[in-house]
């Protein structure tokens, strides 16, 4: 079967999409308003862009009504936000997280997650998340229809719990983190396996490859 976007509502779009471009890695983004008041709220719009500066983007759609998210609202105001890996151990709080409460209600309270002062700045990380991004934004880019606001970030701090560290990187065995699928779905990371990435002379030694 194909599927012309134009031809489809943005619903349907959105859940084609969603549906198919599967797992997603979830951004728990932390940001902070004019009165102290922590936001949180997860996005699965979300990826790394670059490594040298470490540059990652989020994309935030509009409310239902057109308005702007609160987490938009306050990464405007401040110039930065944090993310946090969601995991196993907080999935249903951050599933709490992305109920749509009025602007200035505090997430993180009612879903019993910690937040805790960042070092560089003012958007507050997440305890209960093994890996939190420090990030201050660089640009904010409007596209589409609707529109998105998709927002690239500079980490400036990466935080990660030296229990999930292995040589210096992160055991995706011991992070036990949590993916994005369509609908009501997500997906725990927890069957891993490993492919060594050949170079082309050990291509050519294991199939016989001629020059």
């Amino acid at each position: 079967m194909k599927f012309n976007p134009k031809e489809l509502s943005k619903s349907q779009v959105y859940k084609l999409l969603i549906s198919a471009l599967i797992p997603r890695p979830i951004a728990l983004v932390s940001t902070i308003n004019q009165d102290g008041v922590v936001n949180v709220a997860p996005f699965s719009f979300f990826g790394a862009m670059s490594s040298k500066p470490p540059i990652i983007y989020v994309s935030i759609d509009r409310k239902r009504d057109g308005d702007k998210k609160d987490t938009l609202k306050n990464i405007e105001l401040t110039g930065d936000f944090v993310v946090n890996i969601v995991t196993e151990e907080i999935a249903e709080k951050m599933n709490i997280c992305a109920v749509d409460f009025p602007y200035g209600i505090s997430e993180s309270q009612i879903a019993g997650l910690t937040p805790v002062q960042s070092e560089l700045v003012k958007s507050p990380r997440i305890a209960e998340s093994p890996i939190n991004f420090e990030c201050k934004v660089l640009k904010i880019i409007e596209i589409g229809d609707a529109p998105n606001s998709v927002v690239f970030g500079e980490i400036l701090l990466f935080h990660v719990n030296d229990e999930i560290l292995e040589n210096g990187i992160v055991n995706p065995r011991k992070l036990k983190v949590v993916g994005r699928l369509g609908g009501n779905f997500y997906t725990l990371v927890d069957n891993v396996f490993e492919m060594k990435r050949m170079s082309y002379e050990e291509y050519r030694k294991i199939y016989g490859m001629n020059d």
